[in-house]
């Protein structure tokens, strides 16, 4: 009889599974890696801004030694930027890291976490990973229900997960909306503002978060360097919350969780205010494509507010497996969705022109 190690909730995972990289998918369908495009992660297309590059070069002179485990430098920048005390920033080996931060630091086995249904896949591995009770919520419209879940509260809930914008669906929940949300939850309930795509956001529908931050002792508002910023290789987040939230996270964050050079390349992309608006015009441009192709084709899709748009491909259950495989032999890499509930359709990442015209062009020959 074969030992089982571990207790079952963590057996129970199923590991998280990343867009397919380039690599792989020229060795699986014989490619030209040259010749791919990659639409699948919700990357920035346009790369690392030269500030960032530039001031990893300089760093890499000290590469031999640890990187400053608090992080000053990238604190320095982000409580410049976002008006906040450096005790209220946790730096996360990307965003992801301080969702998992939040679950083990906040939830014990058995109790519970709320999240919407198609959000973020890591919320429920988190909660997983750490034995808590998932309390999940339906959608509405394909995003949250701010109502339901303040509803779905239980005497054991400790965390709770909200996407603005979220992921997969590319919904945006309106700031009013979330204010009224604050006020209903009880204040020894966590909640978890995950605001990875926020930069992305037209500036009639931006507001400010850490407004509530200051008003709110329960409340974390995450954010990422992967996307508008465009440094998903080196995994750069973090999280601002009172010290209070803070310093329980940083008990138990890994001393050296962000790199010497991510450290960095963190520093000049937050000071990069050009990259970021042509980050963020390229994307507007990248959806007006994508949409305008959607809507000729006929296609139903997810009005998007991140850098990607969520689009049905067919009417059964082994529609978006069967176009996405067609896509791939095609040298086309999209994300399918099925482990989110939703097999009939694909995500699909905001690229540059070009790597939007040949995916429209792909996904156009395989539907006609």
């Amino acid at each position: 009889m074969s030992i089982q190690f571990g207790p079952e909730y963590v057996r129970a995972i199923a590991p998280y599974q990343g867009g397919k990289p380039i690599s792989e998918v020229a060795r699986e369908f014989g490619l030209d890696e040259a010749q791919i495009v990659k639409l699948a992660s919700n990357e920035n297309p346009l790369g690392m801004p030269d500030s960032a590059k530039q001031a990893m070069l300089n760093a890499v002179a000290d590469i031999g030694r640890y990187p400053d485990s608090n992080g000053f430098e990238l604190k320095a920048a982000i409580s410049k930027k976002y008006g906040v005390p450096q005790d209220w920033i946790t730096l996360g080996n990307g965003s992801n890291d301080i969702l998992e931060l939040a679950a083990h630091a906040l939830v014990q086995t058995g109790q519970s976490v709320v999240y919407a249904q198609y959000s973020f896949a890591v919320y429920a591995l988190a909660t997983q990973a750490v034995g808590g009770r998932a309390l999940v919520v339906p959608a509405k419209n394909f995003g949250h229900d701010l109502s339901a879940m303040a509803d779905a509260i239980q005497a054991d809930t400790k965390l709770i997960f909200i996407a603005n914008p979220n992921n997969p669906t590319g919904t945006f929940i309106p700031e009013q909306e979330i204010s009224e949300f604050l006020k209903r939850v009880p204040s020894n309930v966590v909640v978890v503002l995950d605001e990875a795509y926020n930069e992305y956001l037209d500036a009639s529908l931006q507001y400010e978060s850490i407004s509530w931050v200051k008003e709110y002792p329960n409340l974390l508002v995450s954010r990422t360097m992967s996307k508008a910023y465009g440094l998903a290789g080196l995994r750069v987040g973090f999280g601002i919350a009172q010290p209070g939230l803070t310093d329980l996270l940083n008990r138990i964050r890994q001393p050296f969780n962000v790199n010497s050079l991510a450290q960095a390349a963190a520093v000049a992309a937050l000071n990069d205010k050009d990259f970021l608006r042509q980050s963020a015009q390229l994307n507007a441009d990248g959806y007006a494509q994508l949409t305008r192709a959607f809507e000729a084709m006929k296609l139903e899709y997810v009005p998007s507010y991140g850098n990607f748009v969520l689009v049905r491909v067919g009417n059964d259950d082994g529609a978006g497996a069967r176009i996405n495989l067609e896509l791939l032999k095609k040298g086309i890499i999209v994300r399918p969705v099925g482990n989110y509930g939703l097999p009939q359709w694909l995500r699909i990442s905001i690229g540059l022109p070009q790597e939007n015209a040949a995916f429209i062009e792909a996904l156009t020959e395989i539907l006609g």
